[in-house]
């Protein structure tokens, strides 16, 4: 009896002694476990798409506007409102009268000689003052802030048939809000800016102008 006692005992001491390790084990063993990682996000298609396309827009409607109103009411070139007074000492003698020319479809022009548009614009011009002389149309070309002796030359130089003024101090221009050298403004009978233009323009553009201003009248561009 006593050797399976003693068996029994030596059993029982053994599974003792294993537990001790095994918890000494889990006692000072570093942490094994697995560090849990949070789930990734998934943002649907139709959301991603989105994003993008929201930041686009937004863009979009922060960004300047590429030019001004030229063709609409008001806008760059006042276009519906009456022209501003202009009354200017004209090339080789006597004066340019806006008020005097009222019932008369103007065709006004702010240049300089030293503008490289000029060059190009002044025969058109010159063929649609020709043109319209009997549809009572008036082209007037007013230099800004130069000598009436450069002016005169550029005048001959170009063969200019309409007549030219002069504003000495650019006062005239700044009235006007002539934002760039040359610019075009087209009035009609009753004083109404109809239409205007930066320089730099063709035969079109010209004649977009001159049909604003006698709507009875056909133009060719």
């Amino acid at each position: 009896m006593w050797p399976r006692v003693a068996l029994v005992a030596g059993l029982l001491a053994g599974v003792a002694a294993a537990a001790l390790v095994l918890g000494g084990i889990l006692l000072f063993a570093p942490d094994l476990a697995p560090t849990a990682t949070p789930p990734s996000t998934v943002v649907p298609s139709a959301l991603a798409s989105d994003a993008p396309a929201t930041a686009s827009a937004a863009a979009s409607e922060s960004a300047p506007a590429a030019s001004g109103n030229v063709g609409g009411e008001g806008g760059l070139f006042h276009i519906g409102e009456p022209a501003p007074a202009l009354a200017v000492p004209q090339v080789g003698g006597g004066t340019i009268d806006l008020a005097v020319l009222r019932g008369k479809p103007v065709w006004v022009t702010f240049m300089g000689t030293y503008c490289p548009s000029c060059y190009d614009e002044f025969p058109l011009m010159n063929r649609f003052a020709a043109a319209h002389e009997d549809d009572d149309l008036v082209v007037v070309a007013i230099d800004v802030s130069e000598e009436e002796g450069v002016v005169a030359s550029f005048a001959q130089q170009l063969g200019a048939i309409f007549p030219m003024g002069l504003d000495g101090d650019g006062s005239v221009a700044q009235r006007w809000e002539a934002v760039a050298l040359p610019v075009h403004f087209w009035i009609d009978r009753d004083g109404i800016i109809r239409d205007g233009a930066l320089g730099g323009i063709g035969p079109d553009i010209m004649a977009r102008g001159l049909r604003a201003i006698m709507p009875d009248v056909t133009v060719d561009s």
